[in-house]
């Protein structure tokens, strides 16, 4: 069997599938969307892991014989966690429209579409980042990982901070080209490589779930 995970905007549904893609059982956790201000669009990651729990749980199936975990989920988000791992202020979701000036000036230097092959659009991560660093200084130094959200459940799932291209491409830091982050665009954003996470392709392996998240979740670890 394996298990699909989507994190979604307004839920974390969980698939359970056979070797031969046949639908065992289904399950979904609503999320609620917190709207402070005017174009800004938050939720808390730690929502995110409760979801999964529930989820997972509403499948009511034994789940002894899981081989793997797939993940999809929304783009562009930025989770932002301490030295500990432990998120430092709700996460702007993909719709969050507040970095609108941190974006145009991101687009206005053209090194920014040269290397990610794209607009920098308010929507993206680096803008966002940038938002941080420009209106919360106090968390933006304190920044140790800069996470998509899809990035972070694996990372509460595996205790790795891995991403793959696809999303990372949304981010407006990856060199599409060398397909690796751009040290140049990151310096350009006040980050370092070592705040990022490691880059797999969407097909790799990324990580192995962790016995104690495992325990908690009635799944096999190591899968």
């Amino acid at each position: 069997m394996f298990l699909g995970l989507d994190l979604g905007t307004s839920g974390l549904k969980a698939l359970l599938v056979d070797d031969a893609e046949n639908i065992i059982a289904e399950s979904v956790a609503p999320l609620q969307v917190s709207r402070p201000h005017d174009g800004w669009v938050e939720q808390d990651p730690r929502d995110w892991f409760t979801a999964c729990a529930d989820a997972i749980a509403g499948l009511g199936v034994d789940l002894a014989a899981v081989q793997g975990i797939g993940l999809s989920g929304h783009m562009h988000g930025a989770t932002l966690l301490d030295a500990a791992g432990t998120p430092l202020r709700p996460c702007m979701l993909w719709n969050d429209t507040r970095a609108a000036a941190q974006a145009a000036a991101m687009d206005a230097d053209p090194l920014w579409r040269a290397v990610t092959g794209n607009i920098v659009f308010p929507g993206f991560t680096a803008p966002k980042v940038a938002w941080v660093r420009d209106h919360e200084p106090g968390i933006f130094a304190r920044i140790d990982k800069v996470l998509l959200p899809k990035d972070a459940l694996r990372f509460w799932l595996t205790g790795d901070p891995v991403s793959e291209m696809s999303d990372s491409a949304g981010t407006s830091w990856l060199d599409t080209g060398a397909r690796d982050w751009s040290d140049a665009l990151l310096e350009r954003s006040g980050l370092t490589r070592e705040q990022m996470p490691s880059l797999v392709e969407g097909s790799q392996v990324s990580g192995h779930l962790s016995g104690s998240i495992a325990a908690q979740l009635g799944l096999p670890a190591g899968i």
